[in-house]
């Protein structure tokens, strides 16, 4: 699922590493289907030197150039360069400090940094900007989900899927933290939930394989129907990835959820929420075996 929509603006057309974990060897990561990682967008890759020589200019309004930052902020992001995506995000808002979408930019930062408090207050700050962003929602949902406060993760998360009912991936995630707080009424609400989805819609899949009704060789099996591009491919197999992931962590499989994580990271969609939080999921796994270790 991606983040937000890269646009290339109107004015150009004129112009991880982590700590291994160590896992176990496991049974469960055989065959599954691979695609080849991505490479970067050359379209964006020309997109940021363009905005490089724009951004020389002198006499460049603030506005404008505040906007230009947040843009070369975004392509930045999604080829993977989050630490130069972060300087121009912070420079900004600097210049511009009332531009809600780049807050959400840093307050996922945040969250992928387990600085949770600091991500809080950007994700607050994109609300009382623009309270009709709901991707402000998703990602404090997942900031607080991360920072141990699912209670209130699944309220953002319910507000989240009320603004788009038919979405799976708003249902997986609402899931995922409710079965934090109460897992007998998290798959409750996720069978609920799943009549409103469209059956056509791969992402359906993911719920179907979460509640039973579709087996995992199955899920696998079907990955690719539709899919016309290697980058559909890769795309669709980073948030099945993840999501299998999930699973398995909720099943104490910690060893297949690394291995599923890993292979998330290994399609290089940089730009999705699932490979952005595979990559803290392994931090966090590798955080626990240092402090079992420890003990």
């Amino acid at each position: 699922m991606k983040l937000a929509k890269i646009v290339v603006p109107l004015v150009l057309m004129g112009l991880v590493g982590c700590k291994s974990t160590q896992p176990e060897a496991t049974k469960n990561i055989v065959n599954v289907p691979l695609a080849v990682p991505l490479q970067a967008n050359f379209r964006n890759e020309i997109a940021i030197a363009r905005f490089n020589e724009l951004l020389l200019q002198p006499d460049m309004a603030n506005e404008q150039r505040a906007q230009l930052l947040y843009n070369r902020g975004m392509l930045y992001d999604s080829i993977g360069l989050q630490t130069l995506a972060r300087i121009d995000f912070n420079r900004a808002v600097q210049i511009k400090p009332d531009l809600a979408e780049v807050y959400n930019f840093l307050g996922i930062h945040q969250t992928l940094e387990q600085n949770y408090g600091r991500a809080y207050e950007m994700f607050d700050a994109v609300l009382e900007l623009d309270e009709q962003h709901e991707y402000a929602y998703l990602n404090r949902g997942i900031a607080l989900y991360y920072g141990e406060r699912a209670d209130l993760a699944v309220k953002d998360f319910e507000a989240f899927l009320a603004r788009a009912p038919k979405d799976a991936y708003r249902a997986m995630w609402l899931y995922i933290a409710q079965q934090q707080v109460d897992d007998t009424l998290a798959k409750q609400t996720l069978s609920a939930n799943s009549q409103a989805l469209d059956p056509d819609e791969w992402s359906s899949q993911l719920v179907a394989l979460y509640l039973g009704t579709l087996s995992e060789e199955a899920f696998l099996a079907q990955i690719s129907e539709g899919v016309s591009t290697q980058e559909e491919y890769a795309q669709r197999l980073c948030e099945a990835y993840f999501y299998l992931a999930k699973r398995y962590q909720t099943q104490g499989d910690l060893a297949s959820a690394i291995s599923y994580f890993k292979l998330a990271l290994a399609t290089n969609v940089y730009e999705f929420v699932e490979h952005k939080y595979a990559r803290l999921e392994l931090d966090l796994l590798a955080q626990l075996n240092d402090e079992q270790d420890a003990s």
